[in-house]
């Protein structure tokens, strides 16, 4: 056994359910807590997900009675000395499937032993195949094929799992609140909403969802956690399969990491495209004059979250009613959205675009004013995010007002682009 050893968090900011440390605590007598501010990932994060990212990190050396050891720097060369200034011939970490993680931990698996133990997923990407071997495209069998392979139960540790020792040195965190109880937080979801989940997850109007997002993001909560709270009732089952979503795209970003930015179906790169920054921008500012697309990402710049059904309308609204690209859109929430997850973000925008992974879903084509009356029928949702429509009262409050488009023509030059690749 090794006196000590290092545990590298990343997209793990916990303790609970994490195989690392239970394999860090095989392996030595005590551990060192690290992370390291890689300015290569801050550059591209905005400024919501960067604070809600310090927020996990005081909540976890909270946890950790202070002694996480927070550096700046190129993992590559900050990990193996780090590693070298404790004495610890071994870094322990949960893998990393990113196409950028992979690389980086390639990097410095060159200078020091890196030990993987777990991941953010409750199967890892790459182990769910076809019968055949090969990956998956469609997600239906996919999401059965993933459930029948199962996943191991929550891993038993918490803060006492290893022995921390004090850093020899560390980076202040900028002042500030930690997290909510992420735990507290899931069982209210699970013992208040989860029953109704199925009928309220598209309601926007409505407290429906987990929020759980964001936690899933930063490993704050693992996904074999909510699971096994799950049962067999209609909402344990509407809320494993938008888990399963989580991990399809993961599995998809895998196999295919050019997708993270261009077009899964290389078809679709004959697209017509515009490239109107003017009406980017008002879509951006939520002022497209279409209710529920501009209260959706005005939610967005001053939550930095957006309900998961106003996402697709948006997102539908940016490719098929502005024609422009989806990888705009999707570098805009990328900025703005504190549950920003490269494989989920890019793969969902791919699917509103129909240049993704399932079946041909390029001819749907979300009306933002229907989506609205259904999803929103009392227009509370949009006068919460769009103070100037308070005063208009119920539904009528989703009638477009001076709209920057024509939905219904947009709709047919859409379509008409999409039908001229097929030909």
């Amino acid at each position: 056994m090794d006196s000590t050893t290092v545990v590298w968090f990343r997209r793990d900011l916990r303790v609970a359910d994490h195989p690392a440390l239970a394999a860090a605590a095989d392996r030595a007598r005590q551990a060192l807590a690290l992370y390291v501010l890689d300015p290569r990932l801050l550059d591209v994060a905005g400024r919501p997900r960067v604070d809600f990212l310090f927020r996990c990190l005081r909540t976890l050396d909270e946890r950790l009675g202070g002694r996480l050891m927070v550096v700046t720097g190129d993992p590559a060369e900050v990990v193996p000395r780090v590693a070298r200034t404790v004495g610890a011939s071994a870094v322990h970490v949960s893998a990393d499937f990113g196409p950028y993680g992979r690389e980086r931990d390639a990097a410095v698996a060159d200078a020091v032993e890196l030990v993987r133990a777990g991941s953010p997923y409750a199967v890892a990407p790459g182990r769910v195949r076809k019968p055949d071997g090969t990956p998956y495209r469609v997600f239906t069998p996919f999401s059965r094929a993933w459930q029948e392979h199962g996943w191991r139960p929550p891993a038993a540790t918490d803060e006492s799992t290893v022995d921390w020792i004090e850093p020899p040195e560390s980076e202040p965190l900028p002042p500030g609140e930690g997290l909510a109880d992420a735990a507290a937080e899931w069982a209210a979801f699970r013992d208040e909403r989860l029953p109704d989940y199925a009928r309220d997850r598209d309601r926007p109007d409505r407290n429906g969802t987990s929020r759980m997002s964001a936690y899933l993001r930063w490993g704050v909560v693992h996904p074999r956690t909510l699971l096994a709270d799950l049962g067999g009732d209609a909402g344990s089952r509407a809320y494993r399969s938008e888990l399963a979503w989580r991990e399809f795209y993961a599995d998809v970003l895998w196999h295919r990491p050019e997708s993270a930015r261009r077009n899964l179906d290389r078809r679709f790169d004959r697209v017509e495209l515009d490239h109107d920054r003017e009406r980017f921008r008002a879509w951006c500012a939520g002022r497209t004059g279409f209710p529920f697309v501009d209260a959706g990402m005005r939610q967005l710049l001053t939550e930095g979250w957006m309900h998961n059904r106003v996402r697709m309308v948006v997102a539908s609204f940016l490719v098929k009613d502005l024609h422009l690209p989806w990888w705009w859109g999707a570098r805009h929430f990328m900025k703005h959205l504190v549950d920003g997850d490269l494989a989920s973000n890019q793969h969902n925008w791919q699917w509103v675009a129909g240049t993704g992974t399932d079946a041909a879903p390029y001819f749907r084509v979300f009306n933002p004013v229907t989506q609205g009356e259904k999803f929103d029928p009392d227009g509370d949702y949009v006068r919460r995010h769009v103070p100037e429509l308070r005063h208009v009262p119920g539904r009528a409050v989703h009638r477009p007002a001076n709209p920057i488009v024509d939905h219904a023509h947009e709709r047919r030059i859409a379509l008409a682009r999409y039908e001229a690749i097929r030909g």
